[in-house]
């Protein structure tokens, strides 16, 4: 419904009401800022009550305003930029008690991926990753951090784990180019969506192997590519991504994976812990010689 939501209301003008044509003008014209108002501010705004806002979403076929403006967020995702950004989280947050304000979205986040995320597609995807013989990881951009952390642990449980460098589109395929369908595609992109990501997504799909996306919903297009999505809720903090609860999942994912593999990693960490020692990888505890 969110794809064609402002033509549909565009294409439905005509049979509103006057105070519904005020909301549905806002809704096309300003859809980015409407789509973090309560149904009061829109009321507010455009100049009709908040039980006209809550009826023109029942009207567009919602069970209600907030059904209606998480609709909204799902459309703009992937369509304001950084400046839109900023504007917008000006008006969410403001300048006071920044620190709170943001932790509690995140924690929010949390919370609803752990509510929506499907526990059977997760161990299915946890089943393709231990059978795979080379895991191929990707992620661009802000991204590139959580590709980059997953492939660090996975790189200590599994013997061939590659993480896709993007730096041109040539040397991206070309780091790909033996990859087949005994191998693992994870592909991490979140709102705006990468290009190349979605990309290799489709080249590793087209030559065989399982392809695993960490994304947000299911309008990412990502999804169209992928044997098993996992998803986590992604949002902006005004020009930063939100990647908070994506983390989340990525630490579950790498705890479920090695528990898999439990004899195989605790030898392999009983080596390193011998490295670590003699090359005095970290610093000691106090007491230890």
């Amino acid at each position: 419904m969110s794809k064609d939501l402002l033509s549909r209301i565009s294409a439905e003008m005509p049979r509103f009401s006057k105070g519904q044509k005020l909301i549905a003008r806002y809704l096309i014209d300003h859809y980015d800022k409407a789509a973090f108002m309560t149904a009061s501010k829109m009321g507010a705004t455009v100049g009709v009550s908040e039980s006209t806002v809550v009826r023109f979403a029942s009207e567009l076929g919602f069970e209600g305003y907030p059904q209606l403006q998480r609709t909204l967020q799902e459309l703009i995702r992937n369509r304001l930029t950084s400046v839109q950004r900023i504007e917008v989280t000006s008006d969410q947050i403001g300048d006071e008690d920044v620190l709170t304000k943001v932790l509690n979205m995140d924690i929010e986040k949390i919370r609803r991926t752990q509510e929506d995320v499907s526990v059977e597609e997760f161990n299915r995807a946890v089943d393709a990753i231990v059978s795979g013989k080379n895991i191929y990881i990707m992620g661009v951009r802000s991204a590139a951090a959580l590709a980059g952390f997953l492939g660090f642990y996975f790189n200590h449980i599994f013997p061939n784990v590659r993480v896709i460098n993007s730096n041109s589109v040539g040397e991206m395929f070309e780091q790909m180019i033996r990859i087949d369908k005994n191998d693992v595609f994870i592909a991490l992109s979140f709102p705006r969506y990468s290009q190349r990501t979605v990309q290799a997504a489709n080249f590793a799909h087209n030559s065989g192997a399982k392809v695993i996306s960490i994304t947000d919903s299911h309008m990412s297009p990502l999804v169209e590519q992928s044997d098993h999505v996992l998803f986590a809720r992604s949002d902006m903090a005004s020009f930063v991504d939100s990647l908070v609860a994506p983390l989340s999942l990525i630490n579950a994912l790498i705890v479920a994976v090695g528990l898999r593999n439990r004899t195989e990693v605790s030898k392999t960490f009983d080596k390193l812990e011998y490295i670590w020692e003699e090359y005095n990888v970290y610093e000691k505890a106090d007491g230890q010689k």
